[in-house]
């Protein structure tokens, strides 16, 4: 995980600088899965929400199609993404915990984002949302989806509960 300077995220200049992947990952990502879902590449996929327990930071929403998913680091089986959210973050912060949500709201609406204590499209320097159309339109969505698609299907086929014989 990419950590940011101290005071990065109140700067609107050193904000609007960060290239595409940390301005994404460290603030916008709702305005990337609002982008994502008001103009899909691919259909099938809902916003989804990480939200911390009480007292930690690690906030986070992608889309999904419940198999895979998309953020800043582009398509990725879910349960990585979220294997890899909660280890990036427990690891520096002790007993951090989550819960994860289905997004009811609109990722591009600033009173509903503002009430989740996001910022807003126009409360950045620059709009985000053409940028986060180029972002998106910089992507082979059909090729990656499908190779995450073959590791999220991989790791499905490699977990096997165990089942008691019933014999």
């Amino acid at each position: 995980m990419y950590l940011l300077k101290h005071g990065i995220k109140r700067n609107p200049e050193k904000r609007s600088a960060l290239p595409d992947r940390i301005f994404f990952g460290h603030g916008a990502c709702a305005i990337l899965a609002g982008t994502f879902l008001k103009h899909p590449p691919l259909e099938g996929f809902y916003g989804e929400r990480i939200i911390p327990d009480e007292g930690f930071s690690g906030n986070h929403i992608y889309v999904t199609n419940g198999l895979i998913a998309f953020d800043y680091h582009g398509y990725c089986a879910r349960e990585r993404l979220l294997e890899h959210h909660e280890r990036s973050w427990a690891s520096r912060n002790a007993g951090w915990r989550c819960t994860i949500a289905k997004v009811d709201f609109d990722l591009l609406d600033k009173t509903e984002l503002n009430r989740r204590k996001m910022l807003g499209p126009n409360q950045y320097l620059h709009d985000p949302i053409p940028r986060a159309r180029r972002f998106l339109q910089r992507r082979n969505h059909a090729e990656a989806a499908a190779r995450a698609l073959g590791t999220a299907t991989t790791l499905a086929a490699d977990y096997r509960p165990a089942v008691s014989d019933p014999t």
